[in-house]
């Protein structure tokens, strides 16, 4: 998505215009402090509305795991103004017109979307802004969702690789909330009360939790007009958002999960890391570009060149609170568990012993801003990217990772290999295939 030129700020009463990087202009809602960003492309007549909530399975506990998901299917069944009794459901009356609607759930944050042809910005936003404070949450709803969202858990429950992040999480993380999947567990998806998915939900579906992101082919004075007038019709939340305050444990030593079941074998190697914007994250990122990014890379020439895996995955997860890089591998029918593991850990002792080449280096960082640039890539994927920072705490990360990524070193990924890939640190799973 190609940045646009900056504009003299619109003027507004009750609008605060509070700060512009590379064509993105942030604005406060005085009334409810609710936050907007603005992203305008007129390359084509498409526009993209997210509203980013700042709730997620980090903000759930035993009980009512899952409970984000599971009301991102509810705020779907209707509003006040927009359901099927008015003729304007939710889904329907957008996706008629040619608009594509959709919402997803993360660890950190919950967003609802919409990608549509630009005359149609208005009813999205009416949309978006009904079910932000009188989405209908009721009892015949959660019934009938239910089942969809258990169905959901069971499919993911089937996958070898699901399965086994599902317990590499839970036994990384025992205190802090990441330990729970974003789905929830099955009895709380199966047994949570309407009354407590209803007090969830007035707990955290408020404008001064929540930003609204609009980018592509929309005029600015016209969307901030409209945007003020239907979510200026909410109040800010008059109670203390439920903060998160539990931290992880020092972990004292490794962990181990075995998930024994039908499928293909599997193992995973994961340790803790910071969050999203610590100052290592540029370097753990290179470091997982290092290791598995294309058929060069350490980890595919270790595993696969040598049948010993038939795909091998890295992760670096950048999330609001320590979260996990993660290694994993699907074993060839020759190979085990613990040949790969060692061939693993045996590639991370060596970045640990010697820095990467130059070429090496500058070869990860080449795929990393590519993989960066594609973030502007329409509104969908825009939105997407963005979301992720806001979701961490601060949108114009989305705009410096790029640059951040440049600027790490030879010595930066050797540094960050020996401090964070420690074999005391690490949590191990192995999916072992139990089928005849």
């Amino acid at each position: 998505m190609a940045r646009a030129s900056v504009k003299k700020q619109p003027a507004f009463v009750g609008i605060t215009f509070v700060r512009e990087r590379d064509g993105i202009r942030e604005y406060k809602l005085e009334k409810n402090g609710l936050t907007i960003l603005l992203a305008e492309n007129h390359a084509v007549p498409v526009v993209g509305f997210m509203v980013t909530y700042h709730v997620g399975s980090r903000n759930e506990a035993i009980g009512y795991t899952g409970a984000t998901h599971l009301l991102e299917h509810l705020m779907f069944k209707g509003s006040e103004r927009f359901n099927a009794d008015t003729g304007k459901d939710t889904k329907q009356f957008l996706e008629s017109r040619g608009a594509y609607i959709n919402a997803t759930t993360w660890w950190d944050r919950t967003n609802y979307f919409e990608v549509m042809p630009k005359h149609i910005l208005p009813d999205a936003i009416a949309l978006e802004a009904d079910r932000m404070r009188t989405a209908r949450i009721t009892e015949t709803d959660r019934e009938s969702e239910m089942p969809v969202v258990r169905n959901e858990f069971e499919r993911d429950e089937n996958l070898p690789m699901s399965a086994l992040d599902k317990q590499i999480w839970a036994l990384a993380f025992q205190a802090h909330p990441y330990h729970h999947n974003t789905i929830g567990w099955k009895s709380d998806i199966e047994g949570v009360s309407i009354e407590r998915l209803q007090q969830f939900y007035n707990d955290f579906y408020w404008p001064d939790n929540a930003t609204v992101s609009v980018a592509g082919d929309f005029d600015a004075d016209e969307t901030l007009t409209l945007i003020k007038k239907e979510f200026g019709r909410h109040s800010r939340n008059p109670s203390e958002y439920p903060r998160v305050y539990t931290e992880e444990p020092k972990q004292e030593g490794e962990r181990r999960a075995i998930v024994s079941r039908a499928g293909n074998n599997m193992v995973g190697v994961a340790h803790k890391i910071p969050n999203a914007h610590h100052a290592d994250m540029p370097a753990l990122l290179v470091l997982m570009a290092v290791l598995d990014q294309g058929k060069t890379s350490r980890l595919y020439r270790a595993l696969v060149d040598t049948a010993l895996a038939t795909d091998v995955a890295v992760a670096c997860y950048e999330l609001h609170d320590p979260a996990l890089f993660i290694t994993y591998a699907s074993l060839t029918p020759s190979a085990t568990h613990e040949e790969v593991e060692r061939t693993i850990v045996k590639e991370y002792g060596i970045l640990k012993e010697k820095m990467v080449s130059a070429a090496e280096l500058a070869r990860a960082k080449r795929l990393l801003r590519t993989e960066l640039a594609k973030r502007w890539d329409g509104p969908y994927q825009f939105l997407s990217s963005l979301n992720e920072s806001i979701a961490t705490g601060d949108w114009t990360h989305f705009l410096t990772a790029g640059e951040a990524v440049m600027q790490v070193t030879s010595a930066d990924v050797r540094r960050v290999a020996s401090t964070y890939l420690i074999s005391d640190q690490a949590t191990v799973g192995h999916f072992v295939n139990i089928a005849p």
